[in-house]
């Protein structure tokens, strides 16, 4: 049987998240006429994330490395649709993404795209967040979220950029690059958007980016011109460290 869909979920110790993401993706299934396969990559996971992803119905793959980059490679690698999407763990994609993402492709004016963000709640310094979103992709173009594109483009490219810092940025930058020379262009959803979770912003604050991005200015003048040992050490507090510190079973 044909698979048409392959969904890549990066997942480290999402126990209390895998669920809803999972069943979002289930969801937006029921509204698309293909086949779609779910590959939960397990990075380091010590905790239920994998028999609870397995007892979905997803494909479980394991990687170790301390990169997300190479965690999504490694669902890319070992997916058997023709169309890879993407989306982390804790995020949930609306029922119409997958009908949308297909004709998309197959119209042949488009190399792949993101998504629309939208967070789960919001308040004043979220809707701030959502603003500086939306400004930032509609000025560069460079849509990320929920990623979307052909296996064979992802492979063209090399899959997701490896590096820690900044990977979303740089792999959209290369499919639109890839898509210009292809006559076609990287774009994102219209009538789709990606729910963005909130739970670093309930455990830590609403302002929080802003206030990280103020503390943490050094370090991220010092990514620009080549020094990413800061921001390096600042995705492990926010990524792994996170997880491993703040979330428990629900």
């Amino acid at each position: 049987m044909k698979t048409h869909i392959s969904v890549i979920i990066p997942a480290h110790n999402e126990e209390k998240y895998i669920k809803r993401c999972i069943s979002s993706i289930k969801n937006a299934s029921k509204q698309f006429k293909g086949n779609v396969e779910i590959i939960v990559v397990c990075n380091r996971c010590t905790d239920k994330t994998a028999e609870i992803a397995e007892s979905l119905g997803a494909r479980v793959l394991t990687n170790e490395d301390r990169c997300i980059a190479k965690v999504r490679n490694t669902g890319i690698a070992e997916a058997k649709g023709e169309i890879i999407v993407t989306i982390d763990a804790d995020n949930r994609m609306t029922p119409g993404t997958f009908r949308e993402i297909y004709t998309l492709i197959r119209s042949g004016e488009y190399i792949g795209g993101g998504a629309p963000i939208r967070f789960e709640r919001y308040s004043f310094p979220l809707w701030c967040n959502d603003l500086m979103c939306r400004a930032s992709f509609g000025i560069t173009g460079l849509y990320c979220g929920i990623f979307w594109a052909k296996k064979e483009t992802f492979d063209a490219i090399g899959g997701f950029v490896d590096k820690r810092a900044m990977e979303d940025v740089a792999t959209a930058k290369l499919l639109k690059e890839y898509g210009k020379r292809q006559g076609k262009k990287y774009t994102t959803l219209r009538k789709n958007v990606l729910i963005n979770s909130t739970r670093k912003y309930d455990d830590l604050g609403d302002w929080l980016y802003f206030k990280l991005m103020i503390k943490n200015a050094g370090a991220l003048v010092k990514a620009v011109f080549g020094d990413t040992s800061g921001v390096d050490r600042l995705l492990d507090e926010l990524f792994y460290d996170y997880n491993d510190t703040h979330q428990k079973s629900g």
